[in-house]
């Protein structure tokens, strides 16, 4: 019933920049975050940073200053600018929605994922 669709992966060099889109699509009552989650080759999936209805924003230490999340709430859209990108940030990324019922329940979905490769 709900869609999450990722888009904006791909190969960069370090330093270089990368700007992912996740637009969320089917029976929509509200969404009460959106966020970002990646996983390296062999380890956990992490959160990358994430932002509440409230616009307020959260990030791990080892992307802030360089990576910062946006929404557009007419387009039920989340994009992840992410800046002076390193070999470090190579994972598979992950589009992630908390999303509210119309009877006040929560409910998570996860889009299939992006590949972000930065090597040079």
């Amino acid at each position: 019933q709900v869609q999450l669709v990722e888009s904006g992966g791909g190969l960069v060099q370090p330093g270089g920049s990368l700007r992912l889109s996740c637009a969320a699509s089917g029976s929509i009552f509200s969404i009460n975050a959106m966020g970002w989650y990646r996983q390296a080759p062999g380890k956990g999936r992490e959160l990358v940073a994430r932002i509440t209805s409230g616009s307020s924003t959260n990030y791990a230490d080892s992307v802030k200053g360089r990576f910062t999340i946006s929404r557009d709430n007419a387009k039920n859209t989340v994009y992840l600018q992410m800046n002076s990108l390193k070999p470090e940030d190579t994972a598979v990324y992950y589009c992630n929605a908390v999303l509210g019922s119309f009877a006040g329940n929560e409910y998570m979905y996860w889009g299939q994922g992006t590949q972000v490769t930065v090597s040079s």
